[in-house]
């Protein structure tokens, strides 16, 4: 099974939208294995969004990503990564699909509700900046024969 990491972002803390967003994923089948409220730190920030680093827009990337607590989530499931992105929709809210969070919730490209991993390194990295290992939490999902099939549990 994958792992992928989740932000709820300022916006969607601010709006009061972090339960709706929570129950997204858990309606889906995926599997909440370590969560936390927390501040992130300008060298978290600057690790995170080091793809950013020197465009126009990266110093107030920083200062919105700072200005309210956001909600750190590892989520598990067979193809977690892509289950996830599909699930927060495009970055560009306003043209996100309906059913998407980004499609039902918001309306702007930067200001976007969440972050998705978007890859399995990309996860890995993000993991590993988020989370320790005492956070991240093994146990038997039991919806999971009702989610998956025998051969996809294997």
């Amino acid at each position: 099974m994958e792992q992928t990491v989740v932000l709820v972002k300022p916006d969607a803390m601010q709006r009061g939208l972090v339960g709706q967003i929570i129950s997204r994923f858990e309606q889906k089948g995926l599997k909440l294995v370590a969560i936390k409220m927390m501040e992130l730190s300008d060298e978290v920030l600057d690790e995170w969004y080091a793809h950013h680093k020197g465009k126009p827009f990266f110093e107030n990337l920083k200062i919105f990503m700072r200005s309210a607590p956001i909600i750190a989530m590892l989520w598990e499931g067979l193809e977690a990564v892509e289950a996830v992105r599909k699930l927060c929709g495009v970055t560009k809210a306003r043209a996100a699909e309906a059913g998407s969070i980004r499609g039902d919730f918001g309306m702007s490209q930067q200001l976007n509700l969440v972050h998705a991993s978007d890859s399995l390194e990309m996860a890995k990295k993000e993991k590993d900046l988020i989370f320790s290992p005492g956070e991240i939490f093994s146990y038997e999902h039991g919806a999971h024969p009702l989610i998956y099939s025998e051969e996809e549990r294997e």
